[in-house]
């Protein structure tokens, strides 16, 4: 299909907050890279949601750790609208992924306002059905209530977050 593009490199901005990073975000991550010729994970830094299990510093280090092995891929951060960030780094496209249909019923809106604001469409990947059920907020419930989540995350997301389990039992 010819829409009027010339034909360029495409770069996909996949934004979130990646506290903690999930194999559902790796994976979408590694399949996202495959589509476009640069994949930028970014941090969404929001200060709506408080208390995140991870610092900005931490979250970015363990996303280069684990996509390291992705040559198309790079990691960093911003602060305020997704679509002036996506403006700024001159991206084609936003990737979300998808879980279940209610995260298609929260992100579709959001997806047509980015786009309105930024003339950028929103590709939604579903999630491999292993993860489906997997997200931040009940990885971090399970872990912290004693359960194994080590299926569910990346060996060196498991790592700091064991370090920070021990430190929290210390002090």
């Amino acid at each position: 299909m010819n829409n009027g593009r010339s034909a360029r490199p495409t770069r996909a901005i996949y934004p979130g907050s990646f506290d903690p990073l999930t194999n559902g975000h790796l994976d979408v991550i590694e399949r996202a890279a495959i589509a476009f010729s640069e994949l930028v994970v970014a941090i969404v830094v929001n200060p709506q949601k408080r208390n995140p299990m991870f610092t900005l510093e931490e979250r970015e280090q363990m996303l280069k750790e684990c996509v390291a092995h992705i040559p198309n891929v790079r990691v960093d951060h911003f602060r305020g609208l997704l679509a002036d960030y996506v403006q700024a780094q001159d991206a084609d496209v936003i990737v979300k992924g998808l879980r279940v249909v209610s995260d298609f019923e929260s992100e579709m809106s959001t997806a047509l306002m980015n786009r309105s604001l930024s003339n950028v469409d929103t590709l939604f990947l579903m999630s491999d059905a292993k993860f489906s059920f997997v997200s931040s907020s009940l990885v971090k419930e399970v872990f912290f209530l004693g359960g194994d989540v080590s299926p569910f995350v990346p060996h060196v997301v498991l790592d700091v977050m064991s370090s920070k389990r021990a430190a929290l039992k210390r002090s």
